[in-house]
């Protein structure tokens, strides 16, 4: 009976420093919100097999003001290229696949810049951000969403992108890659790269909320609105993503169904009924580093190893491998993270698009379990991201300064059939430079909500201030003229370094039509 009565309260005190963690975690939570000015965030912790935190905080958007919760559907973005090597895994142990098979085995019309690379190009270097590609380079044909370029059109434009760097040398995160994928899971299973994903993985794996895209989610109502911030405030703005893009970053789930996925992947891809869909010799290949980056120095969990397995990036943390991927769109991004040996997975989900959010909450959940004294992140953050946004406010204010000085030089008279006309680049399309009143503009064909205002810089140069002001993507244009004054090509270079890498304006080789 003494024995029992010890045990009750060793049991009590477990609970009560369970519901004092929740409660500094809640708290953590709310503070985030406040301090990065996001509306909604909700939060998930697996731990040795057990779903042991799942809650919502906030709003899912602040047009309805509707609370968000663990049920909310929120994009996963690039958390969804797990998903992709997942089902590319499945598909190589029923032997209709090989990691080193030639993706012209399975997309013959397939071809890179080099005719070397086409020949030799595998399925595993499409998935390793090793291909040449460099960062983000041709996002533009699905970034921003509404393009009209297909999967197709995609697969077939990749032939222009000339690589930056060296075939397998290096690590240059890159979507189109991951695009050229799902495609090859189509090919060979004959369904959508949606249609595998929620039959194949999502189903089995219980994840029963969960979609493959975002318009197969649409009849949903309890999922997120996007939002950025416009003049230092959070506002809604229009959902982001293209269905040509699904393989990179198209999944619609919640905390909920993530915790879950979680729980299965911690459970070396072990359904909760026992099935297991990947081999042990396939997960091996997945959470094995393919592709090495360059790690500092100097770093806060002491890590000496960095780089991508396949569709996860791998590290390590005080001793203990890590797991982990983001996601990011136009007003949301999301954080997955995995430490296998300690049965440890967090997930965080935003509805809009601070990094230093999600950054904050993941940090700190894992200081904990790490046994690091608190460092307080929430601070840290904040500091970095004033500092960086008095940068970018200082870089804009100064280049759009320099535009109001130069517009009011007397010898500044542009001639609109110096410039104005449609300019080509071979795998985004055209666009057009039109002269509307007192006015230059510029819209681009195949991504009709890439569309602003030109604004005298220099002789020979621009300001594209896009009409969308959530983008915070202002771009110089330059042209070069030929003897007789005239335009015959144009580049586009983003205002400010920290401009999100998918607009990828300095890949651009506009040729006057």
């Amino acid at each position: 009976m003494k024995y029992n009565f010890s045990l009750f309260f060793i049991l009590l005190s477990m609970v009560t420093f369970a519901q004092v963690e929740d409660r500094k975690l809640d708290e953590l939570i709310q503070n985030t919100l406040k301090t990065f000015d996001v509306p909604g965030i909700s939060v998930g912790i697996v731990k040795n097999g057990k779903i042991i935190y799942s809650k919502g905080f906030g709003v899912r958007s602040l047009t309805s003001k509707q609370p968000m919760d663990d049920n909310t559907l929120v994009g996963i973005a690039s958390n969804s290229k797990g998903f992709t090597c997942t089902a590319l895994a499945i598909l190589a142990d029923e032997g209709k696949l090989n990691w080193d098979d030639n993706v012209s085995k399975y997309i013959p019309e397939f071809q890179m810049y080099d005719p070397y690379v086409s020949q030799n190009i595998t399925i595993k270097d499409l998935v390793t951000h090793r291909a040449g590609l460099g960062l983000g380079q041709g996002d533009l044909m699905f970034f921003p969403e509404g393009g009209s370029l297909t999967v197709n059109d995609i697969v077939h434009n990749v032939r222009y992108l000339k690589p930056e760097n060296p075939f397998r040398t290096t690590l240059d995160y890159n979507n189109i890659m991951f695009i050229v994928a799902g495609e090859v899971i189509h090919r060979v299973s004959g369904l959508s790269w949606a249609e595998f994903i929620e039959q194949r993985i999502m189903k089995p794996v219980g994840m029963t909320s969960s979609f493959g895209s975002y318009n197969r989610a649409k009849s949903v109502p309890n999922k997120v609105d996007a939002h950025a911030p416009v003049n230092g405030k959070a506002i809604t703005v229009p959902h982001d993503w293209n269905e040509t893009a699904n393989a990179a970053g198209g999944i619609m789930s919640n905390i909920k169904d993530m915790t879950i996925w979680a729980e299965f992947l911690l459970n070396n891809f072990t359904t909760k009924d026992g099935k297991k869909l990947v081999s042990d010799k396939n997960v091996q290949q997945l959470w094995s580093l393919q592709i090495p980056d360059k790690v500092a120095a100097k770093n806060p969990y002491d890590t000496s190893f960095y780089g991508y397995g396949m569709g996860w990036f791998l590290s390590d943390v005080k001793g203990h491998k890590q797991v982990q991927h983001t996601g990011g769109l136009i007003g949301t991004v999301t954080q997955f993270t995995l430490i296998p040996d300690m049965g440890l997975g967090i997930v965080v989900l935003t509805n809009q698009q601070s990094g230093a959010a999600f950054n904050t909450i993941t940090n700190t959940v894992k200081d904990f379990y790490l046994g690091v004294a608190d460092r307080n992140w929430l601070k840290t953050y904040d500091e970095r991201m004033k500092k960086a946004e008095e940068i970018y406010n200082k870089q804009k204010k100064e280049a759009f300064a320099k535009s109001d000085a130069f517009k009011k030089e007397k010898s500044f008279q542009p001639k609109a059939d110096q410039f104005v006309g449609v300019y080509n680049d071979i795998w985004f399309g055209d666009a057009e430079i039109s002269q509307q009143g007192n006015t230059y503009r510029i819209a681009c064909k195949d991504s009709p909500r890439l569309k602003g205002e030109l604004l005298p810089y220099s002789n020979n140069s621009f300001i594209v201030k896009w009409d969308d002001r959530s983008y915070d993507a202002d771009a110089y244009i330059i042209f070069d003229y030929d003897e007789t004054g005239k335009a015959q090509s144009a580049r586009l270079k983003p205002i400010s370094d920290v401009t999100d890498f998918s607009f990828d304006f300095d890949d651009l080789d506009l040729k006057r039509k």
